[in-house]
Parts: C-alpha cells; sequence; structure tokens
C-alpha cells in the first residue's frame, strides 16, 4: 500500500509539473501574439518611429507640409539649400505619395521626409540633425510572361479580357507603328507575345521592362517583331521580322529602285502641260514605262484609282502621321484596304494623266500637310549588316519557336 501510495503522489507531481509548463508555453505564446508584426519599407524599421504617409494636394508646398508637421521655416530654408541638388522642394508634384518619419520622443520630432517619385523611385531627406537627400529605389523583380489574344473590337479590350495591363497597347502599337495600322484592326485579328513584366515584393505590377518577341496576325498576315541589339554604339535595340528587316523602318529614299529626279518639291514651278506657274508638291522620277513602283514604307493602301490630273494613282498610309502617294502609273498593283510591305510593288510607270513622259509623282504628307519628304527628319533603324544576319537568325530561332508553341487564342 505504502509504494502504491508513494507512486500515485508521483504521477499528481508529474502532472502538475507539466500543467505548469503548458501554462507557462501558453503565456509566452499570448505574449508573442501581442508583439505588433515588423514593418520594413524605405530602408527603416516603420516601428521605431511614427509614421505619417499622406498625398501632395494641389497648392502644397514643401514649406507648408513641414510647417503642418512642426519643422519651423529657417529649418526648411536650411533643408532646400542643403538637398537641392538631389531633391528639389519647388518641385513636388500634386498626387504624389509621401510620408514623415517621426521619433518616438514627447515632441514627435520629424527625423526623415520620403518622396515617392514614382512606384519605382523614391527620395529619402533626412531632416534630423543630420541633413542630406538620397535617391532610392524599390527592389523589383522580373516576371518572363507568355500570352496571346484576339480582337473582337480593339487591342484595349482584347488585353483587357485577358486581365492584361494596357501598357501593352503602347508596346504592340509602338513596335508596328510602320506594319499596322491600328485603326483598321479587324475582328479576329491576333497577336502573341513574350516579354518582362516588373514587380515590387513579386505581386506589385509597376511596367513591362521590355519585349523579346511578337507576331501579329493581321488581315491572316503575320507580322513578327524581334527585339535585337544590333547598334552596340548607343546600346539601343530595334525591333526587326523575321527576315531581318527593320520594324522601326525608315522610308525607302525612293519609291523606284533605278531612277533619276527629274522635278522636286516646289511651291512655284511652271507646269509642262497646263502651261502655267503653280506648286509641285511632290517629287518627279523619270524612269521607264513599267518600272516597278514600290511602297516606301509599311502601310496599308487608303486609295487606288484614277483621276484626270493622278492618272492612276495609289496612296498607302504609313500610320496615324505618315502617308504617300504614287502618280501617273501605267498600271496599279494593289487595291484599296491591302496590307503593303516597305519594298513591295504597288504599280508600274507610266504617264497617265496630267504628264508629258513616264515617271512617277511621289508625294508625303506628315500630319495632313505635303511636305518635302527630302527635309524630314524620319525614323530609322540600323540596318543589320548581311555578314550579321547569321548571328541574328540563331538568336531569333529559339524566340520564333517558343512564339509558335504558344497557341493563339480565338473568338
Amino acid at each position: 500500500m505504502k509504494r502504491l501510495g508513494l507512486l500515485l503522489m508521483m504521477m499528481l507531481a508529474f502532472l502538475a509539473c507539466n500543467d505548469e509548463k503548458k501554462d507557462q508555453a501558453v503565456k509566452t505564446e499570448v505574449k508573442k501574439e501581442k508583439l505588433p508584426p515588423i514593418e520594413k519599407e524605405y530602408g527603416f524599421v516603420l516601428n521605431d518611429f511614427e509614421v505619417i504617409k499622406d498625398t501632395i494636394q494641389p497648392g502644397d508646398s514643401f514649406g507648408y507640409i513641414m510647417d503642418q508637421n512642426g519643422v519651423d521655416h529657417g529649418k526648411v530654408f536650411e533643408i532646400s539649400n542643403k538637398v537641392k541638388d538631389t531633391f528639389n522642394p519647388a518641385r513636388i508634384t500634386a498626387g504624389k505619395k509621401y510620408v514623415i518619419l517621426k521619433a518616438k520622443d514627447s515632441a514627435k520630432t520629424p527625423k526623415f521626409f520620403i518622396y515617392e517619385n514614382d512606384k519605382i523611385n523614391y527620395t529619402v531627406v533626412s531632416i534630423g540633425d543630420s541633413i542630406y537627400a538620397e535617391k532610392k529605389k524599390r527592389p523589383v523583380t522580373v516576371k518572363r510572361r507568355e500570352v496571346s489574344g484576339v480582337i473582337v473590337s480593339s487591342l484595349s479590350e482584347a488585353m483587357e479580357t485577358q486581365g492584361l495591363s494596357n501598357l501593352l497597347v503602347y508596346e504592340l502599337s509602338n513596335i508596328y507603328q510602320w506594319s499596322i495600322d491600328f485603326f483598321k484592326l479587324q475582328k479576329g485579328d491576333q497577336f502573341k507575345m513574350v516579354y518582362h513584366e516588373k514587380y515590387i515584393d513579386d505581386t506589385v505590377f509597376v511596367g513591362v521592362e521590355k519585349v523579346d518577341a511578337a507576331v501579329f496576325k493581321h488581315s491572316d498576315k503575320p507580322f513578327y517583331a524581334f527585339r535585337y541589339l544590333n547598334d552596340t554604339v548607343t546600346g539601343k535595340a530595334s525591333f526587326y521580322d523575321e527576315e531581318a528587316k527593320a520594324l522601326q523602318s525608315f522610308f525607302l529614299k525612293a519609291p523606284l529602285d533605278y531612277s533619276r529626279i527629274s522635278s522636286r518639291f516646289t511651291k512655284r514651278r511652271f507646269h509642262p502641260v497646263q502651261k502655267r506657274w503653280k506648286a509641285h508638291l511632290g517629287t518627279d522620277y523619270a524612269a521607264a514605262y513599267n518600272t516597278p513602283i514600290v511602297s516606301t514604307a509599311n502601310g496599308r493602301v487608303i486609295a487606288s484609282g484614277y483621276t484626270s490630273g493622278n492618272g492612276n494613282y495609289v496612296k498607302v498610309r504609313h500610320n496615324d502621321k505618315y502617308t504617300t502617294q504614287y502618280l501617273h502609273m501605267t498600271k496599279r498593283a494593289v487595291r484599296k484596304g491591302e496590307t503593303v510591305k516597305q519594298g513591295q510593288v504597288i504599280g508600274y510607270v507610266g504617264s497617265t494623266g496630267l504628264a508629258t513622259g513616264p515617271h512617277v509623282c511621289y508625294r508625303f504628307w506628315v500630319n495632313g500637310k505635303q511636305v518635302d519628304p527630302f527635309r524630314q527628319n524620319l525614323p530609322s533603324a540600323k540596318k543589320i549588316e548581311d555578314g550579321l544576319k547569321d548571328e541574328y537568325f540563331a538568336y531569333i530561332q529559339p524566340l520564333m519557336e517558343e512564339l509558335e508553341q504558344i497557341p493563339y487564342k480565338n473568338i
């Protein structure tokens, strides 16, 4: 019996000790739960400060914001002078976010002013005992993505349906501005892209870093685009197609492979047929009958017809800024609505309309105004030299295969 009693006493003692340990663990856990989570941002532990977050309102000035947070005018003047090379307080913009970090003392002394330049870049201004300013960036991660879409009503709508950023509309329209008229997209047009997105903390989307490759099937014609660094001097990449032709296309110098200029653009010329002085808002290239005439840049045919003055003519819209026209053809090779590429034959030299001999009158519009093409600062991309094309083709081959493996979206 004594042994049994002793055993019971030992068991009770063990259980009591175990309960005490459990109670202690529960108390420790409660204490842990009560501790606020550590919040880090802008390179600071925000828990260490009294934090004021706000947005600059119309009419706000740096001085006014500082005054509202206990910084006197003399200190504001000192801060402005010392940090002006890094941060100009006079140029803060309404709508931008800012943060003020104050000490956790009785006076709540302002220590730092943080100005968000954009989602990635920000400026830290030390406004305490030591005054200085530093430009900083949030850590950004880049994710590579593959997407495809189909046009039902517009490119913007197609992006929205896919849950994609409208920034991709800008990217595609910029890439294809010389190849596709985005005002003339058709229902059923399709696109595929391989591109990189930028994120803060792996979750907050902050923009498109770059597009590696794309294909846009417009009017059942595929238009390929590959980003390629061909100009190592400037370090600027351009887009080229599957044949190594630049998409950010410059205009050909002439609509004929071989010709001579017989009459230049002028505001006053004696017309050989009408026998009077008048403006000649085009450039005449003399050539033999039936010499092929080519489009000087990618675009869409917006007119193909005949008038008594122009004879057989073709007019091509290249984008919302540039349009060209080709007059006096013996015959036309394209119809209104067709998409044409740079160098594609659109007609043949003739002398129809008001013409005394075989030539093509080449006309050039910028924003609806006829101008002399030789006086325009036209966009261009560095040409890939023949000796470097094999290297380019080897570079785009895996990108081409990747695009082919992405399925097209259908309506």
